[in-house]
């Protein structure tokens, strides 16, 4: 279809307008437009509003074009933002939640570690309280005393506490807090162990005292034997032991700590040492009275006092009081109470293993024969009967029924007790 206009106005044909202005008359006359057969007359204005609004139009559809089409860009890059922004977000919390459950499960680790501790810990303090009590039952009072109790700073029982749960909500909620609770309780746990460790020094230290203890003490009752020529290991005389016996059980090694090892040695070295005080209590190494040795009436060759010639001594004479108590040196058995000769007033002790002594020139006898004496006991009181110039002690020590000098008995006995 071809559309015209006459040959005075432009033309316009298929939506385009075309027009001319020839002449200032012709563009004052308008426009005409054909349109499928049809005119239509515009004039100037109403022409260029037209175009003009066709013109915006257009504008209005490219600018319209064009916002849609970087609408588009930017949603796409808005949502591809917020997606990138989720997945962010997503790893961070699977992150936080990754580090929540390492440090739980390090909180239950510590939380654990410090229930095995602290209850090695109890265990520990349980066993040393068991030592304490056996060391206490040790039967050396003046040894064993050496053992002090706790100082104040260090923990009694009942003072240990437990650490609460790690995961417990009451705990102290930051890092902080948490890290010096649990350093508190790291500290406590160390303060503990050092005063166990203290303690346990201590008890080895008496130990180690109680055995050297009887390890000398056996070392000087075996001195003292051998020194006045008893062989220390013969028994003692029968019946000055009491009653013993009981079916034989050998001691056998024991696999056990070395605590219990020592208090078994321990044990086995009273055991020794009450032998030989047994074996050493039937030995007279004990002076009969207070008094003091006379100088000039030792054991041996003397001037006899009463035919001025020289003669043999068997004994000592002792300086004393009248009616002071003389005491028997050794345990034993009266063998002789009475009058016997030269000696006077005389009591006679048989002490075993062929160990006898006698003392003479006394006032009174307080035993009679056959009577079992003690250490200590009084056999009688001093006087000067017999062959004597005044009141003192005529004592006598016999080993198989030869008179030996009772010094040297004394001697062994006056070093044993320096050694205690």
């Amino acid at each position: 279809m071809n559309h015209h206009i006459s040959d005075h106005r432009p033309r316009v044909a298929h939506s385009r307008l075309q027009y001319a202005a020839a002449s200032p008359a012709r563009a004052a006359a308008g426009y005409t437009l054909v349109h499928a057969g049809r005119q239509l007359r515009l004039g100037p204005i109403a022409f260029w509003v037209v175009v003009g609004t066709l013109v915006i139009m257009g504008a209005w559809t490219i600018v319209t074009a064009t916002y849609f089409a970087f609408r588009e860009d930017v949603l796409t890059r808005l949502i591809a933002r917020h997606a990138e922004m989720q997945f962010g977000y997503e790893d961070r919390i699977a992150d936080l939640r990754a580090q929540v459950d390492r440090i739980s499960s390090r909180q239950l680790l510590d939380q654990e570690q410090y229930e095995q501790k602290l209850d090695q810990v109890l265990r520990r303090q349980t066993t040393l309280e068991a030592r304490a009590a056996a060391i206490n039952a040790l039967p050396d009072p003046s040894v064993t005393g050496t053992v002090k109790p706790p100082a104040r700073n260090e923990p009694a029982r009942g003072t240990l506490f437990k650490p609460s749960p790690m995961h417990d909500m009451s705990s102290p909620g930051t890092p902080s807090d948490r890290k010096a609770a649990n350093g508190g309780l790291e500290g406590a746990l160390v303060r503990l162990t050092a005063a166990l460790d203290r303690l346990e020094t201590r008890q080895a230290a008496a130990l180690n005292a109680i055995e050297d203890h009887y390890d000398a003490r056996a070392r000087r009752i075996r001195g003292v034997l051998t020194e006045v020529g008893v062989d220390a290991g013969k028994a003692p005389p029968r019946g000055e032991a009491g009653g013993v016996g009981g079916p034989l059980v050998p001691v056998r090694p024991r696999d056990a700590a070395s605590f219990e090892r020592q208090v078994q040695r321990i044990g086995l070295a009273r055991a020794q040492v009450d032998r030989l005080n047994r074996t050493l209590g039937a030995v007279p190494v004990r002076k009969p009275v207070m008094g003091e040795v006379d100088p000039s009436s030792g054991f041996g060759m003397r001037i006899d006092p009463f035919i001025r010639a020289p003669a043999m001594h068997t004994g000592l004479d002792m300086q004393a009081q009248s009616g002071d108590p003389v005491r028997a040196t050794a345990n034993g058995t009266v063998s002789i109470a009475g009058w016997n000769g030269g000696y006077g007033k005389m009591v006679e002790i048989d002490h075993g293993n062929g160990l006898a002594t006698r003392y003479g020139h006394l006032s009174a006898i307080d035993v009679a024969v056959g009577q079992s004496i003690k250490i200590g006991q009084i056999v009688g009181r001093v006087g000067s009967t017999g062959r004597s110039t005044g009141p003192h002690l005529h004592y006598e020590t016999r080993v198989d029924g030869e008179a030996v000098d009772p010094q040297k008995f004394l001697r062994a006995g006056a070093k044993l007790a320096g050694g205690n």
